[in-house]
């Protein structure tokens, strides 16, 4: 594997760490797995390296995601705003984690992260990083963000005396980015990852219990109810659309999560290759959030940068719009007709 960072960049960003005093971690916004596990897991390290480190997320994380070590720290500008906006003013050093551009993080986010005078680090695996970070760690070829970070770690010397609940979130981020490994992980390096999570004791089995097979009584009615009423099957383009409104999500008594990777369950079906997901956004009014999924040479991030306002990998990608929820999933069959197969 080539170097994960230059020996200049090695050298900048220890100066950068070593004369920081107020240090901030970042997430994009809608963190998932891999976000809330690189950020606690990079938190977790500079405390043992003698930092002190803050995470602020835009908005909320999924409630099957809080048992992670470090996560009820986690700052949350839609419900703490007046702290994070003081704290990310303050900061003399941001850690931007599983984003390639400030825009991700939203806009009140990312607003501050572009007028501040701090400087920034960018840990990431999404393509065509923005130029706005003093040091730029990024590797798309990677299956997730917390696999870029622990070999950052261990190229800086970071990981030597690596915890137990380091290994934790770092695993829980290549997992869920994985789909359990189950896509965007044949890369031999990926396994060397976890052989070196594992002599940390961490319980693989019990992380997996811990994120997708601990769910809400809601959840599991929506997902039948989503899928025997609400999907629509695009045999012609071997898709699948699925939709979802606030009245339903209300109606189910859904938490926060709770419909989280319903958009791989179409995939299952044979013959289909490509999943929508689109469901009316619970915060802002009159915003639809995109997911989708895809096998094989279906790049869902091309799909999702032409029709949905996002991007993200080839066969996970997402995005939004601020429309109606009809008008979105008319979006939604156009871009399934163009690159259905």
């Amino acid at each position: 594997m080539a170097p994960i960072i230059s020996p200049t960049e090695r050298d900048t960003l220890q100066g950068l760490l070593n004369n920081a005093q107020q240090i901030i971690i970042t997430a994009h916004q809608n963190p998932d797995g891999d976000a809330v596990g690189s950020t606690t897991a990079l938190q977790q390290v500079l405390r043992r390296l003698g930092k002190e480190a803050t995470i602020v997320m835009p908005n909320d994380f999924p409630d099957f995601l809080r048992w992670i070590p470090g996560a009820n720290e986690i700052v949350r500008c839609n419900k703490q705003a007046d702290e994070a906006a003081a704290l990310l003013a303050k900061a003399d050093l941001v850690f931007c984690l599983d984003y390639n551009a400030p825009h991700r993080t939203g806009d009140e986010m990312g607003t501050a992260l572009t007028t501040s005078e701090a400087k920034m680090v960018m840990v990431d695996h999404h393509l065509d990083p923005a130029d706005f970070c003093a040091v730029t760690v990024s590797h798309p070829e990677m299956c997730s963000t917390c696999e870029v970070l622990l070999h950052l770690m261990n190229a800086m010397g970071w990981s030597e005396g690596l915890t137990h609940d380091e290994a934790t979130s770092l695993y829980v981020g290549m997992m869920t980015d994985t789909g359990a490994f189950t896509y965007a992980s044949s890369r031999p390096e990926v396994y060397e990852c976890i052989s070196q999570l594992l002599r940390c004791h961490i319980d693989k089995d019990k992380i997996y219990r811990n994120v997708f097979w601990t769910g809400t009584e809601g959840r599991y009615r929506i997902m039948g109810y989503l899928l025997y009423v609400k999907m629509e099957l695009l045999h012609r383009h071997h898709a699948s659309l699925i939709t979802l409104t606030n009245q339903e999500y209300r109606q189910f008594k859904l938490k926060n999560g709770d419909t989280e990777g319903f958009v791989n369950i179409p995939l299952e079906i044979d013959g289909i290759n490509l999943s929508v997901f689109l469901r009316e956004d619970t915060e802002v009014k009159g915003k639809i959030r995109v997911s989708t999924r895809s096998v094989d040479d279906i790049p869902c991030n091309e799909m999702c940068a032409e029709f949905f306002n996002g991007g993200g990998h080839k066969n996970a990608a997402g995005g939004s719009l601020m429309c109606t929820l009809e008008e979105a999933a008319d979006i939604a069959r156009k871009a399934i007709a163009k690159y259905g197969k």
